[in-house]
């Protein structure tokens, strides 16, 4: 086994842990009332069954102003059976679960928790719930801790095998330990030892409620960052102070939700936390997590090797692959469907209470009912026209289903638009999610042929039942531009591809998601590397004040322009580390806007002051490169072929952008819903 300390045992007061893999505490939204239900069920037994040593569910909330009603909770005794049999489950299946008791404080949501004004150490107004708190008074404090408690006793009654405090994220806790959010004067305010009063008092009822042989772990911010907030040094003093409270383990993850550097996107390198976790680690005696962005077993044992943490946290990486262990463990790691760190259908469906889903994993949180799917009556032949995530996807689940798939690909690799949805800086995921369905269609023995363009005379004669035409986008869309032949003009996808090189006074029409991912790709062409970033550190031979100059300016004069506004074709909650790279390296973004033409290389741009208004003021830009990122157009041509012709003999489907362009994880999602029904048909 490849990976020998990561599926190392390890015990947490007592308790023994088959590895060192725990998956964190992620709200999914599966549980409108707080019961347990079988999508809940049904979603963590799978992961169970896939080898994680430790699940923690969570957040769990325990009173009435701390949470949301699509949370799981503990408030009172009603929701013990329910839970009892959902831990049962996981025993079951070989793993241990925890329960992370959750108070969001300030940050709880008056609109998900009937109106009510949220409670926090001051009355400190906070962006993420658009309210003003009430300050907590001492009976409050008081009343709070003993429900906590009150709620590892229910938690230990319903099998959990320990509990964690959530003092992460800015939530409760971290309101009370932070200078910009706690103002008190009493004993719970001003100096250190008061803001960690509310902690250590829990910990000491919390302890004294579920006894001596029942772990507590907590999972703390090993930095806020936000400015004027507490540093990764405060974060060594809390967990030290922790530790000699009584707490077993230390689970360590990034910051808070109001901070602005990215923390769970593709812009945080792989294991890009790991040196705050080692400071944590260095600095006390009991187990330490590591979490963020560990969604490659080989990082996750350097990890280990290196002594920056006892255990790690993956979280998004087990609703990506739930049998994430089971397949490092088997040194199958070509086959873990990794995390891309796009945040799309976990963290921006979770922030606008959604259910929970995944881009990769068309599944996830569907288990309940994936696992009813009947068996294939019979082995069918079937083909696959396109290689991109729609076809890949379909060929493995089919193949997996037991039947005979070919897959075409006209272009010499597999991968489809996924080759270019990569090239942006904060996407490099992406080519992992390509070598994964290239090492699966090889497992499950679907016949690949590249390089092959489909005729469907040829696919007619072949004889195939099934055949799914994935066949792509077609030609890129174009909009009336007035324009004279003194500048060229290409589209975004051009770009990407790496077919040309832009100029240095560049204009993108199409702010969507796209546009501005071309536009940071093209402002990063033109800074300076992370490579020579190191190398002029490393060297010395450049003040530091001048190597951040660089880092935060590039060489080409970037204008994005869109008669909506710009960004706004990102998925909600997504586009926010894209558009601040843009500002950060100069890109300018011109919304609501319309170019009027572009002559003798300068465009001239109508601009609305608003989104309404009726006037608008004129900019005028030089200009040596156009792109054009308005779209692109189905290629659905062949299934038009297919579709029409009786004597095909087989049955047709048309999935992903051939069948209308979408995103990654809506072609993806149509794969895995025609999988379905197809079964329900018998294949």
């Amino acid at each position: 086994m490849k990976y020998k300390r990561v599926f190392s045992p390890i015990s947490i007061r007592g308790l023994e842990l088959k590895n060192r893999v725990l998956m964190p505490a992620i709200n999914h939204i599966y549980t409108p009332e707080g019961y347990a239900t079988p999508r809940f069920n049904e979603y963590y037994w799978r992961r169970a069954e896939g080898g994680v040593g430790l699940i923690i569910v969570g957040g769990c909330r325990f009173e009435k102003f701390g949470g949301t009603y699509s949370m799981i909770s503990l408030e009172d005794d009603s929701f013990i059976p329910g839970f009892k049999e959902f831990t049962d489950g996981v025993h079951e299946r070989g793993a241990k679960v925890g329960v992370q008791l959750f108070h969001a404080g300030r940050y709880a949501h008056p609109s998900a928790n009937d109106g009510r004004t949220p409670i926090a150490p001051s009355e400190v107004y906070s962006g993420y719930s658009r309210a003003t708190p009430k300050e907590m008074t001492i009976d409050e404090i008081k009343t709070v801790q003993r429900q906590w408690a009150d709620a590892a006793v229910r938690a230990k009654k319903a099998g959990f095998d320990l509990v964690e405090i959530l003092a992460s994220a800015g939530y409760l806790i971290c309101q009370f330990l932070s200078p910009m959010t706690n103002f008190r004067t009493d004993e719970y305010g001003g100096s250190w030892e008061n803001r960690t009063r509310f902690a250590r008092e829990l910990v000491t009822e919390m302890r004294q409620a579920v006894g001596d042989d029942y772990p507590i772990t907590i999972r703390i911010a090993g930095n806020d960052l936000v400015p004027g907030s507490n540093n990764t040094e405060d974060a060594v003093n809390f967990a030290k102070a922790m530790e000699e409270a009584g707490v077993d383990m230390i689970n360590v993850t990034g910051g808070w939700h109001e901070s602005k550097v990215p923390q769970i996107t593709g812009d945080l390198p792989r294991g890009g936390f790991d040196h705050i976790a080692a400071a944590v680690k260095d600095a006390v005696s009991i187990p330490v997590a590591c979490g963020n962005r560990v969604n490659d077993p080989l990082v996750a044992e350097r990890i280990l090797a290196t002594g920056c943490a006892d255990m790690l946290s993956l979280g998004r990486p087990h609703i990506a692959d739930p049998d994430w262990c089971k397949k490092a463990m088997n040194d199958e790691e070509q086959l873990i469907r990794r995390c891309m760190a796009c945040n799309q259908g976990c963290l921006a469906n979770a922030f606008f209470d959604k259910p929970v889903e995944c881009l990769v994993n068309g599944e996830a949180g569907r288990e309940y009912e994936t696992a009813k799917l009947p068996e294939a009556v019979s082995r069918k032949n079937v083909l696959v026209v396109g290689g991109g995530a729609a076809g890949c996807e379909f060929a493995v689940r089919m193949a997996d289903r037991g039947h005979d798939v070919t897959l075409w690909e006209a272009d010499d690799r597999l991968g489809g638009q996924l080759n270019l949805v990569g090239m942006p800086p904060a996407k490099k995921e992406f080519f992992s999610l390509i070598r994964y369905y290239e090492a699966s269609l090889a497992d499950k023995g679907v016949t690949v042929e590249l390089g092959k363009t489909a005729d469907a005379g040829e696919i007619k004669e072949a004889g195939y039942d099934l055949v799914v035409v994935a066949a792509g986008r077609g030609e890129a869309k174009k909009t009336p531009l007035d324009i004279d032949d003194s500048v060229p003009v290409y589209s975004a996808y051009d770009i990407l591809e790496g077919n040309v090189v832009a100029g240095r006074d560049v204009i993108i029409i199409g702010g969507g998601s796209v546009g501005c991912e071309t536009a940071q790709y093209l402002a990063h062409e033109a800074s300076v590397s992370p490579d020579q970033v190191y190398h002029m550190l490393e060297h010395g031979y450049m003040p530091v004040e001048r190597v951040l100059e660089l880092m935060n300016s590039c060489r080409r004069n970037i204008s994005v322009v869109d008669i909506v506004k710009v960004g706004s074709g990102f998925q909600l909650g997504t586009g926010w580390p894209v558009l601040g790279d843009m500002k950060r390296l100069g890109v300018k973004s011109y919304s609501f806007a319309a170019a009027r033409n572009i002559r003798n290389g300068v465009a001239t741009l109508d601009v609305k002051e608003k989104k309404d208004s009726d006037e608008t003021y004129e900019v005028r830009i030089p200009v040596d490169t156009v792109i054009m990122s308005v779209g692109a157009l189905p290629n659905a041509g062949l299934y038009d072929a297919l579709a029409g012709d009786d004597g095909v003999g087989a049955e047709v489907y048309n999935i992903g952008d051939s069948a209308g362009i979408a995103n990654v994880q809506s072609a993806i999602g149509m794969a895995c819903r025609s999988v379905e029904e197809l079964a329900g048909k018998g294949y």
